[in-house]
């Protein structure tokens, strides 16, 4: 990495800390076309999805009280096993079609958000879940699935977060076992992860700082200003 743009990634780093801890998710939609730029799309996404997780860490001590576990644990396993099928084929799959499975996520989420999915939600919350995964795990992003599949249970704000943070963490969990196993992450990517605590932590007292002073209606905003940023970067794409 060249030495200039070492500020602008640790400030994309920080960004996405914030707002992952701030909405649920989101992280990826800041971390994910930065580092892949910088590094190429494989490398990229791979440190993505390795720092990601280790945020996620960071996010489920600050959601300690507001896990759904039980809520949650179907879209997890789902998402868990989505991801594990979408990490082996990024392992092998060509780079172009890499970058094109980042721009075909955000496709399959545009369509989903064409139709009104409240009243179908909880039927498609698990399939969305499995979705979510396998396209996180073969481009580095599932905001978008993930965030409608979680919302699908119909939890209040810190409970919702509480969910994503959960399911991200095992999903990028799995992918970051994967792809060390590969070894697209080695053990210098694992020092940079370090390197980025600091930027974790205070990153995500400012976020879960901001979720619990805009209450329910601020949040929904939030949760659809991240998901109309996916769709932005949907549009930008084509």
């Amino acid at each position: 990495m060249e030495p200039y743009l070492v500020p602008v990634v640790l400030i994309a780093v920080f960004a996405a800390f914030a707002v992952s801890a701030a909405a649920g998710f989101g992280g990826s939609l800041i971390l994910v076309p930065t580092l892949a730029l910088v590094l190429g799309t494989k490398p990229g996404v791979a440190l993505a999805a390795l720092l990601l997780a280790a945020n996620n860490v960071v996010k489920v001590i600050a959601y300690r009280k507001t896990l759904p576990y039980r809520q949650a644990a179907p879209v997890i396993v789902l998402v868990a096993v989505g991801a594990a099928l979408g990490a082996k084929l990024l392992v092998s799959a060509p780079e172009r079609a890499v970058t094109l499975a980042v721009i075909l996520s955000f496709a399959v989420a545009f369509l989903v958000e064409s139709f009104q999915f409240t009243r179908i939600r909880h039927l498609s919350s698990p399939l969305l879940a499995f979705a979510s995964g396998a396209t996180s795990g073969f481009s580095g992003t599932s905001g978008p699935l993930k965030g409608l599949a979680v919302r699908g249970l119909a939890l209040d704000r810190l409970h919702l977060v509480g969910a994503l943070s959960l399911t991200s963490l095992v999903g990028d969990v799995t992918k970051t076992a994967i792809w060390t196993d590969a070894s697209l992450l080695v053990g210098e990517d694992y020092l940079i992860a370090l390197a980025c605590l600091p930027l974790m932590v205070f990153a995500t007292f400012l976020g879960r700082r901001f979720n619990t002073k805009i209450g329910e209606r601020g949040y929904s905003s939030l949760f659809w200003a991240v998901m109309a940023g996916y769709t932005g970067r949907l549009l930008a794409g084509l």
